[in-house]
Order: structure tokens, then sequence, then C-alpha cells
């Protein structure tokens, strides 16, 4: 199985002293597990979903064939609510419009899988992303794409936010990273793939 990982900072792992953020780590269980899986760590930092829809389609074609079980996981979100001179650097409705053409093109090609945006230590910043969270799971749902909000899951987690503020603010550490890849292991979807 290839599995190409699309998204922002926090599929790239940012902060982890152990340079696996979330992606890593539930790649390297599978693989404990026994599953033959090559993994692709295509997070780059402070992408909106708008750089996103601009690149993955040309970086997945070059990791990704018909040859062999091919894979797609989404996440990002959290850069297109981040204020910038005044107002959100992606506007929501161009956001939503971003995830389906996304979604709508991969789904053509690959099993894809979305995993919502995480919160953040800023608690404005987090009604922005909460709302967005409830409107991507609503495109997933009619595109018939599974959907993981990690967002509600993860506001009551300690160690998330205290590895953040602890370092640069928004991106936590190990710990933090290992109970978000706590999370998506336990997803159905997630096992279902496995």
């Amino acid at each position: 199985m290839r599995i190409c990982f699309f998204g922002d900072s926090f599929v790239n792992g940012t902060g982890d002293p152990e340079c696996l953020g979330w992606a890593g780590r539930i790649c390297a269980a599978a693989c404990q597990q026994g599953h033959d899986i090559t993994y692709y760590n295509l997070g780059v930092r402070r992408q909106t979903s708008t750089e996103i829809k601009n690149r993955w389609l040309a970086e997945a074609s070059c990791r990704l064939s018909s040859e062999f079980d091919s894979r797609v996981v989404f996440s990002f979100g959290v850069n297109d609510t981040t204020l910038e001179n005044g107002k959100t650097r992606v506007d929501f409705s161009t956001s939503i419009e971003n995830l389906s053409h996304i979604l709508n093109t991969a789904k053509q090609m690959f099993p894809v899988l979305m995993v919502g945006p995480p919160p953040t230590p800023d608690r404005e910043q987090n009604n922005r992303i909460a709302r967005l969270s409830v409107e991507y799971a609503q495109v997933c749902q009619k595109i018939d794409i599974a959907y993981l909000n990690t967002f509600t899951q993860l506001q009551s987690s300690t160690i998330w936010f205290q590895e953040a503020a602890a370092n640069d603010g928004y991106h936590p550490g190990a710990g933090g990273y290992t109970e978000l890849a706590n999370i998506v292991q336990s997803w159905s979807s997630w096992l279902s793939w496995l």
C-alpha cells in the first residue's frame, strides 16, 4: 500500500522532536502490525487549502499509480483560518470550494480519507476552525468520503495544548502528536483500510 499524506505543518509533524508527527506514527504502527506501507509525508508548513489544491495531484502522480494499492489522506484548514492583515488567509467559501474540488478529483483515482483540522490555543481562531470543521464534514458526507473530526476530540487534550504553548504556540511535541495518532488509529475508516 502506498499512501500520500497531503496537508500543512500538522501533517508535516512540525514541533515533533521525533520527526514523525501523527502520520508517521500511524504508518509506523501499521508496519509493526505487518502491513506493507510506503508512506509519503507531503505536509508543507503554512500551506492553505488553495496551495494544496494547486499541488497535490502533480505530487501524487509522481508517487502513486494504478499498479499499486495507492491511497491519499488529506488534512488541512488551520492556515485557512489564520488572520493576516485583518482577514483570514482563505475566505470561508473558498476553503469549502477548495476541499470539494480536491476530494471530487481525488476520489476518481484513489481511496481517500479526510482528517479534519486540529484546534490551536487561540480561542478566536478555534471558533473559525470549529465552523470550518463542521462544513468540511458536510462536504465529505455529500461526496461520500470518510471525515474525522479531530478538532472536537483534541479540545479536551491537556497535552496537546500544554505542548503547543511550550513550543511555538501552535504545534505540539511528541506527546500531542501521539495523542492525535491514537485518535486516527482508532478511527474505523483507517482501520478498514488496513
